[in-house]
């Protein structure tokens, strides 16, 4: 197994790693709008809060050596259910292969969040 940890995407919050590689497979812990820059999230919309989710996914990603188009699945969490067309509209931009996807409301996220994005790649 290796670690994979990029100064481009936000630190972990807790005792996880960003991502780990093993076996060919890139395993992503899920990514929160926080800008990596600001250590902080800035965003305040759905929209914005998507775009930032996507671009640490990417940074985390480009850091394994691959990118969008070999991610096999995702899972999306979101804080409300109500943003999920508009958060599919920024979605849809970013991940263009179409993976396989999980997609669900829950209670509470990290750091007030609006949505977070997981991923699982092939290296």
């Amino acid at each position: 197994m290796k670690v994979i940890h990029t100064d481009q995407a936000p630190a972990a919050v807790g005792p996880y790693s960003q991502a780990i590689e093993a076996n060919g497979v890139l395993y992503c812990s899920g990514q929160i709008a926080i800008n990596p820059a600001e250590g902080k999230i800035v965003a305040t919309t759905i929209e914005e809060q998507a775009e930032q989710c996507c671009r640490n996914v990417e940074a985390v990603l480009k850091e394994a050596g691959t990118d969008m188009s070999h991610v096999v699945k995702t899972t999306c969490f979101l804080a409300e259910i109500a943003d999920f067309k508009a958060f599919n509209e920024v979605y849809a931009k970013h991940f263009i292969s179409k993976p396989a996807r999980s997609c669900v409301a829950v209670k509470d996220l990290p750091a007030g969040a609006l949505c977070e994005v997981e991923v699982t790649a092939v290296l």
